[in-house]
């Protein structure tokens, strides 16, 4: 087991470019790091980095072992999952990001049942619109929405929806609602901000597609302050069906220009997935997604409306 700690101090050096960040994260202090990555080098007989004051990079060698100890990192995890499968219930830390918009009510109340139904689990939660990467990042996965076509789509799919406008009752009733998407420039338009989010708004409908660059009246870099300032009446937002249509049913948005959806430049409708680094996905992470995606179908998530 001293052997599978000094590759993982390894790795973390690697991945974090620096002692002092490896500690870190590793809950361990710069010379424990120092003295296990020291011990390695001594098994191996060679040296994996080169360090300076202010560098730290791999050697030929190095370069040559590092997915070497990925590939024994992840099999020592696939064999600690093999034995809780066979021991019983899953166990441990499961660390993953999500978009903020799932966190306002469905994510919370599956992490809540699978706790109760699993006391060994353990969840880190980090809710963000930005790209999260799972290696880089230290996560099991990374939930995402995007386009079919993207070449991150590797993962585990969840659901498929649609985009639609919105507003609140009470934009429309000061302002009016438009009856076409070519309106929108006379309207106020709040836009999501993050840098990944299309600038451009496609619009198709059986008949007709359009594809608009508006200029924002609110701007916001969270879905969730997105979806706060519609529902507060500070203008239209284009959202995914499967977060507004609720609000819909309770009278606190209405969808705009129904015939017309939000595509991607392809005429996509995107996808809610997971993306993960490792081919083997730890068994606790499958059994979240897995009750993720059947929580989605019984609401009727990536039904067509």
């Amino acid at each position: 087991m001293k052997t599978l700690w000094n590759l993982r101090v390894f790795c973390a050096v690697v991945e974090s470019k620096s002692f002092v960040s490896a500690a870190r994260r590793l809950g361990t202090s710069p010379s424990s790091v120092t003295r296990a990555l020291q011990a390695l080098e001594e098994e191996l007989g060679t040296m994996l980095l080169a360090r300076s004051s202010k560098l730290v990079a791999l050697t030929m060698a190095g370069e040559s072992y590092y997915p070497l100890a990925q590939q024994m990192l992840e099999l020592q995890q696939q064999a600690e999952e093999e034995l809780n499968q066979q021991n019983g219930s899953p166990r441990g830390l499961l660390r993953f990001s999500a978009p903020e918009t799932l966190g306002r009510e469905l994510l919370p109340r599956i992490l809540a049942r699978l706790a109760d139904e699993h006391p060994g689990l353990r969840f880190e939660v980090l809710y963000n619109d930005a790209v999260l990467e799972p290696m880089r990042d230290k996560l099991d996965f990374s939930i995402r929405g995007a386009f079919p076509n993207s070449s991150e789509l590797i993962g585990y799919p969840l659901w498929s929806y649609r985009r639609h406008l919105y507003a609140s009752p009470a934009y429309v009733a000061r302002h009016g609602a438009p009856t076409h998407p070519g309106e929108l420039p006379a309207h106020r338009v709040v836009i999501h901000s993050a840098p990944r989010v299309l600038k451009a708004w496609n619009f198709v409908s059986d008949e007709e597609s359009l594809s608009l660059n508006l200029h924002a009246w609110h701007r916001s870099n969270s879905g969730n302050g997105v979806l706060d300032a519609v529902r507060a009446g500070l203008g239209i937002a284009r959202l995914g069906d499967w977060l507004a249509e609720p609000l819909v049913r309770r009278g606190e948005l209405l969808r705009l220009c129904p015939v017309f959806r939000i595509v991607s430049s392809q005429g996509d409708d995107p996808q809610m997935h997971a993306v993960f680094a490792s081919r083997a996905l730890p068994r606790k992470a499958r059994l979240l997604l897995e009750a993720l995606r059947e929580a989605a179908q019984a609401r009727g998530f990536g039904a067509r409306g």
